[in-house]
């Protein structure tokens, strides 16, 4: 992020493809989208037309907002890109798309997901850790979905596996207005710097 630009223009989102969740993931997943358009925010994602992923871009664009969707090529054939990005970027490979999406965001939010998704936001999460991004990040606990995740963090703090202060790399909200606010404080904070 650069330091002369304390604003906050794109966010972010990882989440899962799945069809197969809750609508109720998919309503937040929504509600977050219409959100982060109705703040002129844009979003980067990971492209996809399914899942919480597909439900946040609509989101974006129901209320006419920007979608950057990056998509490693290897996905193109399995049909499930959202056309209507604004800008899609394909990669050679999922370590290129990461690369790209954390470029492009000045601040990431987790919605509910499975492996990738975990594995992108912790990806994050240790470069905040080594002090490597100044990018907030946010976990969307719906449902009390990363409940395990902060008990599991508690867990490597009470073993020594970690120092205490890991609870502090991230924010975990109850809902999408949760994290929009946790995202505007982020850039207040660092205009007062």
């Amino acid at each position: 992020m650069d330091k002369e630009r304390a604003v906050c223009r794109s966010v972010c989102v990882f989440c899962a493809s799945s069809e197969s969740v809750d609508p109720a993931y998919k309503k937040v997943a929504r509600e977050l989208g219409q959100l982060l358009a109705d703040a002129g925010m844009e979003l980067v994602y990971g492209g996809a037309s399914i899942g919480l992923m597909g439900e946040v871009a609509r989101g974006v664009h129901e209320r006419r907002g920007r979608v950057v969707g990056v998509l490693p090529r290897f996905f193109l054939d399995k049909n499930i890109t959202y056309e209507a990005a604004d800008e899609l970027i394909v990669t050679r490979d999922m370590r290129e798309r990461k690369g790209i999406m954390d470029e492009r965001a000045d601040a990431f939010v987790v919605l509910p997901g499975g492996v990738g998704t975990l594995e992108e936001a912790m990806e994050i999460m240790s470069q905040v850790q080594l002090k490597l991004t100044r990018k907030p990040l946010v976990f969307i606990n719906t449902n009390g979905f990363y409940d395990g995740l902060r008990l599991f963090l508690t867990q490597l703090i009470e073993q020594k596996f970690a120092k205490p202060e890991a609870l502090r790399f991230f924010e975990m909200v109850a809902r999408p207005a949760g994290a929009m606010e946790t995202i505007a404080r982020h850039y207040a904070a660092l205009k007062t710097e």
